[in-house]
């Protein structure tokens, strides 16, 4: 029997039935961020496998295991303090949008960085070991900006568009939480189409699969099980390579050597990968006061200021720990609260997902588990971070979303030409050489410009076009330092008088666009200014 909370008038049951559909929700989203952590790692950067299961996985499963656990103790202060007995826990897990943006962005990138700078025969460990500490960095870094943030949490929303905002997230959720892993599920068609459509069924259009089976499980099981018929069978297809064996997971002690703190050195090299991990803080913030005011409205009222610092206590300890992916409250609290969720589902994702780390037969999961059953999940989210960023958005904004998502595209592109091992520097066709050159430039700090575009594009749809131009001239100050379309391969931020004249005059033409849309902005909105009216329509 589960234990009983004595809560004013009311005892409060933090165990219910719904807490097991709620908890296979919960704790596979997890596991799919993990798998999805490891396996692109090993696959798209041949990162060993094992090194990243026994150095950064148990750091990440213990920043799930503390913020879960947290956020367990906040529903039960809450249903004392208000002696209800339908309270249900925020749900807390890894950020999805995170764990992309820092394989493609930050992790793989130093690896490979790493790795050209050993000298030959050198162990490949060696530059592991060095993307391991960036990585740490990394989220060190945005634990400390979220506890910042969370001081300033209101402010921070109020300032800055929410189409700039959830534009920049909605183009990180379409373009590549969505398609990516779609490429995954293609490959194996009709696992991953019926694996995709039990998904979408069950959690987008809430159509109850028999017996109650969770549908994330669901997918797993009946997933699962056709992938395994049809590997014997011999009808599958290519079977993927096994990368490790998972006895050697177990008992994973390496990570300790987190807390020798060598880690500290790398604080330097991680300054060029700031313009892609603090917009990811910050839309885990945003993220976080968007949950809470939807648990509000679902009935339960926690504490905007908590939430946001609870995500931001979980993600330190995760870097102090050796993890590598921030975590962050999930969007889906009111889907929760209508499975019948309590408090348990927090609890148990919390203990499974921290022991699966720690313990080490998370290797097992990696190895048994078929992705293509488990990355249909990763599609629902980036789908509902998607329709949740147009939904919070106000319509007539709505262009300016769809542009965020432009930028996006451009790093959609790069990551599959960086795939071919092509040299766009060294390439003898002049005209494909600059377009790709282009494309590198769009895609550097592509967040950050996404995030620029859509909150100009929203000024420029309200008709402030004075605020507009603070975007782009924002947006032509972060061009000269290399924050946005930076033309270096890896896209490193850069002092520009220490730039080679030709890089040089690249930049400067960027950052002199900028402010030539800032300058005419601010002119066009002085003539309407001096007309004494507000700038009109074209059709007005």
């Amino acid at each position: 029997m589960p234990t009983e909370i004595q809560v004013s008038s009311k005892q409060y049951r933090w165990a219910a039935s719904g807490d097991v559909n709620a908890f296979f929700g919960l704790m596979l989203d997890n596991i799919a961020d993990l798998l999805l952590t490891v396996g692109l790692l090993a696959v798209a950067f041949e990162f060993p496998a094992e090194f990243a299961l026994r150095n950064m996985i148990p750091g990440t499963a213990i920043g799930v295991l503390v913020g879960d656990l947290l956020f367990f103790w906040m529903a039960l202060s809450l249903a004392k303090r208000t002696g209800r007995d339908d309270i249900t826990a925020m749900p807390l897990g890894l950020d999805t949008p995170s764990t992309f943006g820092m394989v493609f962005f930050v992790l793989g990138p130093a690896f490979l960085s790493a790795k050209e700078a050993l000298p030959e025969g050198a162990d490949v460990t060696l530059a592991a070991r060095h993307a391991w500490h960036i990585g740490i960095c990394s989220i060190f870094i945005s634990g400390l900006f979220k506890f910042v943030c969370a001081l300033g949490s209101n402010w921070i929303r109020r300032v800055v568009p929410r189409a700039g905002l959830l534009g920049s997230l909605a183009a990180i959720a379409l373009v590549l939480i969505t398609f990516l892993p779609l490429v995954e599920i293609l490959e194996y068609p009709i696992v991953g189409f019926i694996a995709l459509a039990i998904i979408l069924t069950t959690l987008v259009a809430q159509v109850r699969l028999p017996f109650r089976v969770p549908g994330a499980l669901g997918a797993l099981l009946v997933g699962g099980a056709i992938y395994y018929l049809m590997r014997e069978t011999g009808t599958l297809g290519h079977v993927p390579e096994q990368l490790i064996k998972p006895e050697q997971a177990l008992l994973p002690h390496e990570w300790l050597t987190v807390f020798r703190f060598e880690w500290v050195a790398a604080l330097k090299d991680t300054v060029s990968y700031l313009p892609i991990v603090i917009p990811f803080a910050l839309g885990t913030v945003i993220g976080g006061i968007d949950c809470t005011e939807s648990a509000a409205a679902a009935g339960d009222e926690y504490d905007t200021g908590k939430i946001v610092g609870v995500e931001a206590f979980a993600t330190l300890v995760a870097s102090l720990c050796g993890g590598v992916i921030q975590t962050t409250p999930y969007i889906g609290h009111p889907a929760y609260k209508a499975m019948g969720g309590r408090a348990a589902y927090t609890l148990a994702t919390a203990l499974f997902i921290g022991s699966a780390g720690l313990v080490g037969y998370f290797g097992y999961m990696y190895v048994v588990i078929p992705k293509v059953t488990v990355y249909p999940i990763l599609m629902f989210v980036g789908l509902e971070i998607t329709a949740q960023s147009f939904r919070a958005t106000p319509k007539r904004h709505y262009a300016a979303v769809a542009l965020a998502c432009v930028p996006a595209l451009a790093a959609l592109a790069w990551i599959y030409i960086g795939k071919t091992g092509i040299d766009v520097d060294a390439l003898a066709q002049a005209a494909l050489r600059r377009e790709l050159q282009t494309v590198r430039i769009l895609a550097n700090g592509f967040i950050v410009t996404s995030l620029l575009w859509a909150s100009a594009m929203a000024a420029i749809i309200d008709r402030r076009l004075s605020l507009a131009a603070i975007y782009f001239a924002i947006g032509s100050l972060c061009t000269t330092f290399g924050v946005i379309h930076s033309p270096l391969p890896g896209g490193p931020v850069f002092l520009p008088w220490q730039l080679e004249p030709e890089v040089f005059f690249t930049v400067l033409r960027y950052t002199c666009g900028y402010a030539a849309v800032a300058v005419m902005l601010l002119a066009w909105d002085g003539w309407h200014q001096v007309r004494g009216n507000e700038p009109s329509s074209t059709n007005g």
